[in-house]
């Protein structure tokens, strides 16, 4: 299994740099940042974890810039991936996003990976145009659209919400294509729109036992035609030996542990806590 890291950005805190680098030297195999462009001060979206418009935490007012952020972790580290849990693709243009994704996949040597949520925040969608009951098709379109212009030397797209002529965009990203990790509830419409537009699962904070969640993409991915089997990044708590011997069992391929916010020191502590519980000693 593979172990990774997410930090909730903010302008308070540990620097992600300052993260990615601890997390690579103590062993860690994955580095995770969310976004949220900004959070609408009145708003009729509940919060998944609160059920209503309260927030659980002010670094949703406060989160950086995913791909600043990720770009300054990537000048610092070698190995880690760099990835986002989860990004919002649907609140920009994909012509713009993708050229972000392939310059920091290109100066990376070809790191990235892309979390995607569709976003529970309809309000903060609703201002960057996205219709709340067409946030799932925008979010395809885009990603459609990105991977157009990853994949061909002249791209051109007709969608919906998506429309360009034959354009040149390079770099290109360093792989075949950048892989998307859909961030969603467990459920069987997220693992139908994920076996046709993704290559993994990133779990919620809420999902609770995963063994016949797991069971139930697996079924949908193969009945979809899919190859192989899909990537399970299961987000954790504090660390648990246990919990993690039995999220092996069910399929979990990646899990990432969420940092505190605390000092910088503090934090860097708990690095090096975790990755002695987690990472041989041989390859830290």
């Amino acid at each position: 299994m593979r172990y990774g890291l997410v930090l909730f950005t903010s302008d308070r805190g540990i620097t992600p740099a300052d993260a990615a680098l601890a997390a690579e030297n103590a062993g860690f195999d994955s580095f995770y940042v969310p976004e949220h462009t900004h959070i609408p001060v009145v708003r009729a979206a509940a919060h998944p974890q609160t059920g209503d418009s309260s927030l659980p935490d002010d670094r949703y007012l406060r989160t950086l810039d995913p791909w600043v952020a990720l770009a300054t972790a990537a000048a610092v580290t070698e190995r880690i991936t760099l990835s986002t849990a989860v990004a919002l693709p649907a609140e920009h243009h994909p012509i713009t996003l993708a050229k972000t994704i392939a310059s920091l996949d290109h100066l990376s040597g070809g790191r990235v990976e892309l979390g995607v949520g569709f976003g529970w925040n309809t309000d903060e969608l609703t201002h960057h145009g996205v219709p709340p009951k067409k946030r799932r098709t925008v979010l395809k379109e885009n990603l459609d659209a990105m991977r157009t212009l990853w994949s061909q030397e002249e791209a051109e797209f007709a969608g919906e919400f998506v429309q360009f002529g034959p354009s040149w965009s390079w770099p290109k990203p360093v792989r075949a294509g950048v892989p998307v990790l859909l961030g969603a509830g467990g459920t069987e419409k997220s693992f139908g729109w994920l076996a046709q537009h993704a290559d993994g699962w990133i779990t919620t904070p809420t999902e609770g036992e995963l063994g016949d969640k797991i069971a139930l993409l697996h079924r949908i991915w193969t009945e979809a035609g899919r190859e192989g089997t899909p990537r399970v990044i299961a987000l954790a708590g504090r660390h648990n030996a246990e919990q993690l011997e039995q999220w092996a069992e069910a399929g979990v391929t990646e899990t990432v542990f969420g940092l505190p916010d605390k000092a910088a020191d503090d934090v860097r502590g708990y690095i090096g806590y975790l990755g002695s519980k987690l990472v041989p000693a041989t390859t830290r």
